[in-house]
């Protein structure tokens, strides 16, 4: 057994993840394989954002192909075990497993990186293959091509995990990066050892020359292509299996099947199946608590990062996504290898394939609750946002004065979007002042849950707030209207029974105990003003 070939590493670590409570079987990914497998010289790259399961597959193949040890007792209780097919490719074959992102603390150049990788992979083929008399310092194509030579029978899967990692180091240059590219294309392609390459990582394969280095990869994205798209995030089915063992399992249950969805869904297949984020969910049910657990890793500025050499260019943009609404938008992944992005798109794009928004039918959105989170934070720590930081910054002022039935101080928050330019609040549509009064009450999101458009007695309301930290607190019921008066806001509140979504069911006690209040908020395309009315229900 070596570090790369035939490794028992990967054996070891997916073995540990069958073990764990939330486990997901995924393994019938292999039966797309075994026929790529059967063909030969196959290279498939699969990109998806980081913590979407790519390691635990990669693991998974390397352990199930590769000849390092027997993984029935791995295998035999999994899915795939009941394809006719199982017995057939299960470790039967020479797997080079390598982990691009394992990196030794003493690397500080490219030239130390792909030498370490070298190195190691030369030692690997020389235990394994003491005949073939190779040279320590050959290169590692030349040891793989000598091996062949010697026996055309001896082909490799090659399973590439996280090829990108090097593109995030500090010490890499552009001419670097090139170098690497040219150091896969002159392992990989069109070389007879090949068996299969499969490849995974955060960017698409970077399109740096007119030669394109690697253009014998077949890529499989978040975006674009439905191939094994079921195989990276939890399906609405999967995430019910787990739910329905967390019930089984947990004595004091705070977690709730719809707090799941509304925290962590939100990512689409290219078929258009609902797709969660594995590890939010997984880390949910195991601490028993909704939370941030994807984004926990790094600070709203992470988001920031993409937006700042353009911050126009998508503010308002970022303003109704805020609000819970999808924008149009051309998505071209490619661009998201660009470390200076300046048009709408290539932010958009960058913010695709990273994982910060969701794309689907033309449009992006942000995905859930707990990257809406990080986007709300964004907004009120910016001042270079202009409008949208004032006004998300009067968003405490704005609950406390509506709570207070203080529709003057309503008023003039809302008025203080004209004190700057607001291209969005043309309001040629309710849609506008949709957004922008979700920006005023930005800070409720901290201890209510808003719905937007949500069914309530006889019809539609705009925005509904259900206290979630305090039961006891106000109920808000928000209603808009262009060109309109707040009372009519109003009127329609109550001839459309909108409170009766804070009663219990039938027989049931409501578990708010709070006042409801009915909010009308107007604005007069003529005059530029709004109107606020407040009324306990």
């Amino acid at each position: 057994m070596g570090i790369y070939l035939n490794s028992s590493t990967a054996y070891t670590l997916y073995k540990n993840e069958t073990k764990k409570p939330y486990f997901v079987d995924k393994t019938l990914i292999l039966e797309q394989l075994f026929p790529l497998v059967d063909e030969g010289t196959n290279y498939i790259c699969i990109t998806r954002p980081r913590r979407f399961g790519k390691t635990v597959m990669a693991n998974m193949i390397a352990s199930f192909f590769s000849k390092a040890q027997d993984a029935a007792d791995i295998f035999d209780c999994l899915k795939i075990s009941q394809d006719a097919d199982y017995q057939i490719y299960r470790n039967k074959y020479n797997v080079i497993h390598i982990s691009f992102n394992d990196i030794s603390r003493q690397c500080t150049s490219y030239e130390q990186y792909i030498a370490r990788i070298e190195e190691r992979l030369i030692k690997d083929l020389q235990k394994e293959f003491p005949d073939a008399k190779l040279a320590q310092e050959q290169s590692a194509v030349d040891a793989l091509t000598d091996i062949y030579t010697d026996d055309c029978s001896i082909r490799f899967i090659f399973v590439l995990d996280e090829w990108d990692f090097i593109f995030h180091q500090p010490f890499i240059t552009e001419k670097e990066k090139m170098a690497y590219l040219s150091f896969l294309r002159s392992l990989l392609k069109d070389r007879p050892y090949v068996l299969l390459v499969y490849m995974t990582g955060i960017l698409p394969i970077a399109k740096y020359s007119s030669g394109s280095e690697l253009n014998m990869f077949t890529e499989f994205t978040m975006v674009k292509s439905p191939a094994f798209s079921d195989y990276f995030g939890f399906t609405q089915a999967e995430v019910d299996d787990l739910y329905l063992r967390y019930q089984n399992t947990c004595n004091d249950m705070r977690v709730t099947r719809t707090g799941l969805q509304q925290w962590y869904n939100g990512y689409h297949t290219a078929s258009g199946e609902q797709v969660y984020n594995p590890r939010s969910v997984v880390q949910a049910l195991r601490f028993n608590e909704l939370s941030n657990y994807w984004t926990s890793s790094g600070p709203y500025d992470e988001i920031y990062f993409y937006i700042e050499n353009n911050i126009r260019a998508v503010r308002d943009d970022l303003t109704l996504m805020v609000s819970g609404m999808a924008v149009p938008a051309k998505i071209s992944e490619y661009t998201a290898t660009s470390t200076d992005l300046k048009t709408k798109e290539e932010i958009f794009s960058a913010m695709v394939v990273y994982g910060f928004l969701s794309y689907q039918n033309g449009t992006v959105s942000i995905p859930n609750k707990e990257l809406m989170d990080k986007f709300s934070d964004m907004l009120k720590q910016e001042p270079s946002l202009g409008y949208v930081y004032r006004l998300a910054n009067e968003s405490d002022r704005m609950l406390q004065a509506t709570i207070a039935g203080d529709t003057e101080t309503m008023e003039k928050i809302l008025d203080l979007a004209h004190d700057t330019e607001t291209p969005l609040l043309t309001y040629h549509h309710e849609t506008e002042l949709t957004a922008i009064v979700n920006l005023v009450y930005l800070s409720a999101r901290d201890n209510y849950r808003i719905e937007r458009e949500e069914k309530a007695g006889i019809g539609y309301v705009d925005f509904i707030f259900y206290p979630e930290t305090d039961k006891n607190a106000d109920c808000i019921i928000l209603e808009l209207k262009v060109d309109n008066t707040p009372d009519a806001a109003i009127q329609q509140i109550k001839d459309k029974k909108y409170a009766m979504r804070f009663q219990g069911k039938i027989g049931e006690l409501s578990k708010y105990s709070g006042r409801i209040l009915a909010v009308g908020i107007s604005y007069n395309r003529t005059n530029k003003k709004h109107k606020c009315k407040v009324e306990v229900l």
